[in-house]
């Protein structure tokens, strides 16, 4: 039997979006208020799907113990109250977009779970807007 079982966490973050390659006068006009020299924040809410076969000894895909810790110690302990840009190695040299932050977070899960779990990243970085990796 194959099931997906889910984790949310949620972590706060600032970033600037901004392509050191281009003008200010093309950063402003393509990333608009989310370019402020300034930096600007975000409440980010982040599903962790995990697919598998449901073990018959402990009738888990996974336990969530061990999910939750693994979010915590690759995504809240690095990211949560942090500047992506200035306190993070992640996005030093990568643009802290949605879509880069949820690939990165896939990559530091996936890196962490056995081979035999399909992983799905959603974050939400406001209720309106949200970010899927891989897509569906």
């Amino acid at each position: 039997m194959r099931l997906s079982v889910y984790r949310k966490e949620h972590f706060n973050a600032a970033h600037r979006l901004h392509n050191p390659n281009w003008s200010d006068e093309k950063n402003k006009e393509v990333f608009g208020l989310c370019n402020n020299p300034s930096f600007h924040g975000h409440n980010y809410d982040l599903i962790v799907k995990v697919t598998g076969e449901v073990d018959p000894e402990t009738g888990y895909v996974i336990d969530l113990k061990i999910l939750k810790k693994i979010i915590r110690e690759e995504v809240v302990s690095k990211f949560d109250h942090k500047n992506l840009n200035l306190d993070t190695n992640e996005f030093r040299e990568l643009n802290p977009t949605a879509e880069n932050i949820a690939y990165v977070i896939y990559n530091k899960i996936r890196a962490r779970l056995e081979k035999k779990f399909d992983l799905n990243i959603t974050l939400y970085e406001t209720e309106r807007n949200f970010v899927e990796y891989p897509a569906s």
